[in-house]
């Protein structure tokens, strides 16, 4: 028989029983097998019948059409080529496409270079990693020198800058007698924000440098000599000179910054000056213009950079003082704004503008004046001379709150203004006083003689006490530090000094 008629019959036949076991829903076991028998056939059917070999052999090579060859792969952007990456480490699957991506963006190379890079790539992104936690650490060494660049903190370096500041033991100058700013003082100051700032203002011999002292650090049982601010010997006294001259500075461990100042319109300056023939200024033509304008100045400097400024006089009242501290407050510096504003917005500048609070200190007062009715007159007095002031001379401080005066109730002054009375320091006095009569007991004769008012321990503590509670409003448009005031001052006192309100002030006095 001849090949082609055995091969025709065969295919027939074996199509047919494919079919019929299809339909009966069951494969014979022997098909595989009867398959295999016709060999020669399949050999001899591929050689006659060509077409359908690239049928079977698509069909075989499917899986390889769905995953494209590295060459193929290269060029494709949306699949990049690491893809078993991701699989060995999938935390760093993201940054290892973008990291790539940027790559092929700088240097496009081909799939050689790229896989060459990816060990750095991986190695890089692992440190990106850590980005979230280093700028804790950072700031931690920043300003450290050698460690921060080591990464190691030196313990002792870390301990030297969380102690606190040296403690002073007295003042230093931060203006000094020739009216120049000194730096010196910013040593001892901190970078933060909670600081209080008192100045001083009054007359010569009114004891101002004792009153700073007793609030900042010393007690009254102290000896003078020790005194944080040099108060006047016996010698000066007697001469008629003044101890303080230009600013002194010091600041207590609560952070409460005292600013104590050399007399205002002094007479022992003025003779200083006559005497010894100093130069003055070209601006100045008279000593005691050059005196007054001093004074000024600094009474000018302490209205913009004090929370409290005391004004300190040992008989009631001069009202030439008031006249004074009315022709400061004129001529004080503006509070300094953030930015450049625009004239249209001058009208909000009074509401905006830094006023000081202001307390009026009767030193050295007499047994009289501590009566309530006295005590009420001086209150109207003050009250009617400050009536058109923006200074904050009331409604801040308050003897009748100490306890003072305890019979009193809080109706009883009209207008209370920040008016405090001490009595004079004199031990002497206390045991010149009368005691009580023998024949009215034995405890009565051991009693003190009556004073009139409690003891100036006891009233310079409750001073403290109030001034060291007194509101701590901002001193400029932004909150300033101990270390940001200092530089604040510095400009002040520089724009004190250049200012041309002051000028124009001193060419009317000339």
């Amino acid at each position: 028989m001849s090949e082609s008629g055995h091969s025709q019959p065969g295919l027939y036949e074996r199509r047919r029983r494919w079919n019929r076991d299809k339909e009966l829903g069951h494969q014979s076991l022997s098909g595989p097998g009867r398959d295999r028998d016709y060999v020669p056939w399949d050999r001899d059917r591929e050689r006659r019948d060509p077409v359908e070999e690239p049928m079977g052999s698509m069909m075989q090579k499917t899986p390889i059409i769905l995953a494209k060859p590295p060459a193929e792969r290269s060029k494709g952007a949306p699949p990049p080529a690491p893809a078993p990456a991701p699989a060995a480490a999938p935390p760093i699957e993201k940054p290892i496409v973008l990291m790539k991506s940027r790559e092929e963006g700088k240097a496009p190379a081909g799939a050689t270079e790229t896989s060459a890079q990816l060990p750095a790539a991986v190695a890089k992104v692992e440190k990106e990693g850590q980005r979230p936690t280093q700028p804790v650490y950072q700031i931690q060494n920043r300003g450290m020198g050698s460690t921060a660049s080591s990464g190691v903190m030196d313990p002792v370096v870390g301990q030297a800058k969380l102690l606190a500041p040296e403690k002073m033991k007295h003042s230093i100058k931060l203006v000094d007698d020739q009216m120049n700013w000194c730096d010196s003082a910013i040593e001892y100051l901190l970078d933060q924000t909670d600081v209080l700032v008192v100045g001083v203002l009054g007359l010569q011999g009114t004891g101002k440098s004792m009153v700073m002292s007793l609030l900042s650090a010393n007690q009254p049982e102290e000896d003078q000599r020790t005194y944080v601010f040099r108060t006047q010997s016996q010698e000066i006294k007697e001469r008629g000179g003044n101890q303080t001259s230009g600013i002194d500075f010091f600041i207590t461990q609560e952070r409460i910054i005292f600013l104590d100042t050399q007399p205002i319109l002094s007479p022992s300056i003025l003779d200083h000056l006559i005497n010894n023939d100093r130069k003055l200024p070209p601006e100045y033509n008279l000593p005691h213009t050059y005196v007054e304008m001093q004074s000024l100045q600094i009474a000018a400097f302490l209205f913009t950079v004090c929370h409290v400024v005391i004004v300190v006089q040992d008989w009631f009242t001069d009202l030439s003082l008031y006249r004074f501290l009315q022709t400061a407050e004129m001529v004080k510096p503006s509070t300094p704004s953030p930015s450049h504003e625009s004239s249209s917005s001058s009208g909000s500048d009074e509401g905006t503008e830094y006023y000081p609070h202001i307390v009026f200190l009767q030193n050295k007062a007499k047994r009289e004046n501590f009566c309530p009715r006295n005590l009420k007159q001086m209150h109207l007095v003050v009250d009617k001379i400050m009536m058109h002031s923006h200074l904050k001379y009331k409604g801040t401080l308050s003897m009748l709150d100490c306890n003072i005066f305890p019979g009193l109730p809080p109706s009883y002054l009209d207008t209370e203004v920040n008016l405090f009375l001490l009595p004079s320091t004199d031990t002497d006095a206390d045991d010149a006083l009368p005691r009580a009569a023998p024949s009215s007991g034995p405890l009565f004769s051991l009693l003190p003689g009556y004073k009139g008012h409690p003891s100036f321990p006891s009233l310079i503590a409750k001073l403290r006490s109030q001034i060291m509670s007194m509101s701590r409003p901002q001193l400029s448009h932004t909150i300033l530090t101990e270390k940001n005031w200092f530089h604040y001052a510095a400009r002040i006192w520089d724009g004190v000094k250049k200012s041309s309100a002051l000028a124009e002030y001193s060419r009317l006095l000339a």
